[in-house]
């Protein structure tokens, strides 16, 4: 991955670390207090429109702050900032989803596995050619979830079907919102991007999470909750990812988005009374530990596929 500046001298900026982490750590957070609205009756549809359209009012002040080389009038910008629209929605609704039928770690750490739906997608569009590395990777992640969820005793598992397909589909969901970003990126800035799939997202996500749903968060008590998910879980912690992954050593950011999903495990087990038993923590263990090795060593190579998040550099 190449950054602004290609082909000069390469400083970075370790600061921009700080940055990266931070995002991952409130992207951990935001699965906690989605969890907690869930519990008090709200539906993952609601609290994935809040969480987007709360982003949305950030992205927009920042195109607003710095709308030079926005690309808006390039359609190709949009059409895949569309497709990363679409990809956002259902990577906040699955993901909201498959807490409501199971917990909060366990939907993390399946959705941490979008970066082997990229190299899958990847391998169908000859994208990517298959290396027994990456072939044994994918193998050992399913594995993980395999332990992780307890998908071989379905009937004594902690979460349903439903929520297992739920964390995958939000994983797969996210590559298509990698996608769609990596090329839409490539026409004009991130955040002209981002303002069209959060965008996209409020239109897609008014429906089914209901008007009279909507309406109600204004005079429940529970909105301070959804103003936290979304200026934590969709504004701070996008840009933020962004910009600090601009001056971060990919490697870098890819350990360090491990802060995700045990943010979100441990606030799952510290204040929702979640639990992990030993052969789910040597799930989550190999998932995690699998996937970020498979970062690492693909940002170690020159690719023109992007595999974590914000990854938008062509």
């Amino acid at each position: 991955m190449t950054g602004p500046g290609a082909g000069q001298t390469d400083y970075r900026v370790p600061n921009s670390a700080i940055l990266v982490a931070l995002a991952a750590f409130f992207w951990g957070l935001s699965g906690g207090i989605g969890g907690i609205l869930l519990a008090e009756g709200w539906g993952p549809f609601v609290v994935s429109f809040y969480r987007g359209s709360i982003g949305l009012l950030f992205v927009l002040f920042w195109l607003a702050l710095h709308p030079q080389n926005s690309g808006l009038g390039n359609p190709r910008l949009w059409l895949w900032a569309i497709i990363a629209g679409l990809g956002v929605a259902g990577n906040f609704s699955f993901y909201f989803l498959s807490i409501s039928e199971g917990s909060v770690a366990v939907a993390a750490t399946l959705m941490y596995c979008a970066p082997v739906f990229v190299f899958l997608i990847s391998f169908i569009l000859r994208l990517e050619r298959p290396t027994p590395f990456k072939l044994a990777a994918i193998v050992i992640v399913v594995i993980g979830i395999s332990l992780l969820t307890g998908i071989y005793d379905i009937e004594g598992s902690q979460i349903t079907l439903a929520g297992i397909v739920a964390g995958l589909l939000a994983g797969l969901s996210y590559a298509l919102f990698i996608f769609g970003f990596k090329f839409a990126a490539r026409n004009g800035s991130p955040q002209a991007v981002l303002v069209i799939a959060f965008a996209v997202l409020g239109i897609i996500l008014i429906w089914p999470a209901s008007a009279e749903q909507v309406v109600a968060v204004l005079g429940a008590s529970d909105w301070p909750f959804f103003i936290a998910l979304g200026v934590l879980g969709a504004g701070l912690s996008f840009i933020f990812y962004i910009v600090g992954l601009k001056n971060t050593v990919p490697t870098v950011a890819a350990i360090v988005a491990m802060v995700e999903p045990v943010t979100a495990s441990l606030f799952g087990v510290l204040l929702l009374n979640e639990s992990l038993d030993p052969v789910q923590l040597i799930g989550m263990g190999l998932i995690l530990v699998t996937v970020t090795a498979l970062s690492v060593y693909s940002d170690s190579k020159t690719h023109h596929v992007p595999y974590s998040r914000g990854d938008y550099n062509a």
